[in-house]
């Protein structure tokens, strides 16, 4: 048996800013970005961002169209750390993310597993950029 996660949802205020924060901030490239019709006949937009080089998981930004949807924008997980950004050099994309104005609000350290730094997106959700020790 082969399975794989595809998409994880990143519920989100507005498409065109999260594009940009994910395409400009994170140098993501945007896979997706079409209209097609929901169950009830409205416009709905998939949108598909992946970071450079990922063979895996897309991230799906999903505007949110509820008050409750709306109430989890920035905060999917409580506070904690929601996404884990692997990459094969640490100090290389952490410099470019800085550059970019990405805000970092813990700075990088050495851990058993590897080097990690925690940032967020442009919603407030925490991420860890982490280059796991014996890859890169």
């Amino acid at each position: 048996m082969i399975q794989s996660i595809g998409y994880v949802a990143l519920v989100v205020r507005d498409y065109d800013a999260a594009i940009a924060f994910f395409t400009h901030k994170l140098g993501f490239t945007l896979v997706e970005d079409s209209v097609s019709k929901d169950r009830n006949g409205n416009d709905k937009r998939w949108v598909l961002v992946r970071p450079p080089g990922s063979h895996g998981t897309d991230l799906l930004l999903a505007r949110a169209s509820t008050p409750e949807e709306v109430s989890r924008i920035g905060n999917q997980t409580g506070g904690r750390v929601f996404l884990f950004l692997h990459t094969d050099d640490f100090w290389r994309d952490h410099h470019a993310m800085t550059e970019r104005g990405v805000k970092f609000v813990r700075e990088p350290r050495e851990e058993p597993y590897g080097t990690v730094a925690v940032f967020e997106d442009l919603y407030g959700n925490k991420w860890d950029l982490l280059q796991l020790k014996g890859r890169g």
